[in-house]
């Protein structure tokens, strides 16, 4: 069964995809470890779900990112600026008070078409 029944990763806006909140899941399951392994993984899959759509990160223009903690964001700005290394799109960091199957890290974008 589907645990995510009513869940798009991606939805089409015209020149804009809104990409749903990625988290480190794996098989429906957080990736062993901390803030830096669910943050890999939740950028990893964010990647997927831009290449399902033809898109890379060059055309990704805003990410909202979702910490538990602040005090994970050095780890996380690590492993973002990885990925998001030139021209980086705008971003939006806050800490919240909790994210779905107990996740650290959450990351949700909107990228356009070209």
């Amino acid at each position: 069964m589907n645990s995510f029944p009513l869940f798009r990763p991606a939805v089409d806006a015209g020149d804009l995809v809104a990409i749903a909140g990625q988290i480190g899941l794996v098989d429906g399951r957080l990736v062993d470890g901390g803030a830096a392994e669910q943050t890999d993984q939740a950028l990893a899959n964010l990647l997927t779900v831009l290449d399902s759509t033809g898109l890379t990160t060059s055309d990704v223009v805003k990410v909202n990112i979702y910490l538990t903690t602040m005090d994970d964001f050095t780890t996380f700005n690590e492993r973002y600026n990885a990925v998001f290394s030139c021209e980086p799109p705008a971003r939006t960091c806050v800490a919240v008070h909790e994210l779905p199957f107990g996740a650290l890290v959450e990351l949700e974008a909107w990228a356009r078409r070209r």
